[in-house]
């Protein structure tokens, strides 16, 4: 689950991470309300107007301004609320923004050199530890910098039996080339940003810039905070926090009715239960020389009220030209998942799309049969090979 940079701002910055302090509004007319609210607290007189939406990019497509002065903070307000951002994370259908994040700002002037770093910590799944990334190039995108200039990027990886040590941290700073007060802020700065993860069962940490302000002051000037949904139940403060209108709602459709569904690019729909075998019927479709359009889990307990469920899901996908069903009958019964497929038909309508139909295991005889007596245009295969084969043929 993916939070709002307010939102996690705010988590960050209830472990002791210091933060860009900021209010989030959703209406134009509390712009100015926010802005003196801001200015009272941190003696701001600038302000940064932040699109909030689960994408990064903002600032390139317009959806981060800066208000030199709190006259020009609400027409910037009403110029990115209601705008669109689409770059290459948001897909061509882009990001509505309903909220903004009126930001004091950071970048003031004083003794010291302003600089900017990026830290993100995250789990590093072939090593089994939780990984801090860090670089002195912030406000960068990060896989520019590694690929550019791989050496810039720097990695420490932490035991989880003994977790982030006292040397670990002092290693980062020293090799983000900080000394005196700002090497002991950055200290305090990482020891929080690993508590605030590990605290909030989050599977990534990202802040980006880290910001060294000319009073030397450690800064979360953005962040990003992805949660393990694994972990929400132990986490109900946090889970309330979810946005679904930032989801795509057919993935908030297929969740609510217990269906593990994620929607990707392709053109093959696929209906299989258990994720593995959901693994290897795409890699399937892609050797056949297509492209699935969705990862769909129907689960062990699949009835005719189920698939028929998951049939109207995949359908709402307009780039879906056939549907691949792909079931093993181990808990799940094949008869009944022949006879949701029927069943799909019938409620349905006109299914526009030819269905491929894979049933093995329990029942797998049976379901045959009901397929066979629907009369309905459904190619049934027998061998994972076979049903890809048919999906390249159905679609040449």
């Amino acid at each position: 689950m993916n939070l709002h940079e307010y939102q996690a701002k705010n988590l960050l910055k209830k472990y002791g991470t210091r933060i860009q302090e900021g209010v989030m509004i959703e209406s134009t007319s509390d712009a100015i309300i926010a802005a003196k609210k801001l200015s009272d607290e941190t003696g701001t007189s600038w302000y940064v107007v932040k699109a909030q939406v689960h994408a990064g990019g903002r600032g390139k497509a317009g959806g981060v301004k800066l208000a030199k002065g709190i006259d020009k903070v609400e027409d910037i307000v009403d110029e990115i609320l209601g705008m669109t951002i689409v770059n290459r994370q948001t897909g061509p259908a882009g990001k509505l923004v309903r909220k903004v994040l009126i930001a004091q700002d950071v970048y003031y002037p004083g003794e010291h050199e302003i600089r900017e770093f990026y830290v993100s910590l995250l789990l590093d799944r072939a090593k089994g530890q939780l990984c801090f990334i860090y670089s002195t190039e912030g406000g960068m995108d990060i896989e520019e910098v590694a690929e550019s200039t791989p050496e810039k990027v720097c990695k420490e990886w932490i035991d989880p039996n003994v977790g982030l040590q006292g040397f670990q941290v002092r290693k980062m700073a020293f090799n983000l080339g900080l000394s005196g007060l700002a090497f002991k802020n950055m200290c305090k700065f990482l020891s929080s940003v690993y508590k605030a993860y590990v605290s909030s069962d989050a599977s990534l940490v990202e802040i980006n810039p880290c910001l060294i302000a000319s009073d030397e002051a450690v800064i979360a000037v953005d962040g990003k905070i992805s949660l393990d949904g694994n972990g929400l139940f132990r986490q109900k403060d946090l889970a309330e926090m979810r946005d679904i209108l930032e989801e795509d709602p057919t993935e908030v459709e297929a969740g609510e009715v217990g269906l593990s569904y994620v929607k990707l690019d392709g053109n093959v729909g696929c209906m299989v239960n258990g994720a593995g075998l959901a693994m290897a019927t795409m890699d399937m479709i892609k050797i056949a020389g297509q492209e699935p359009a969705n990862f769909l889990d129907v689960g062990g307990t699949a009835d005719a009220k189920r698939v028929e469920t998951a049939f109207r899901i995949i359908l709402k996908d307009s780039n879906v030209k056939a549907i691949l069903v792909n079931i093993f009958g181990g808990i799940v019964r094949c008869d009944r998942v022949a006879q949701g497929i029927v069943d799909a038909y019938k409620s349905i309508g006109n299914i526009p799309v030819p269905i491929i139909v894979r049933l093995q295991g329990t029942n797998a005889a049976e379901a045959k049969d009901i397929i066979d007596q629907s009369g309905l245009k459904v190619y049934p295969v027998i061998q994972l090979k076979d049903a890809a084969l048919k999906v390249e043929e159905v679609l040449a």
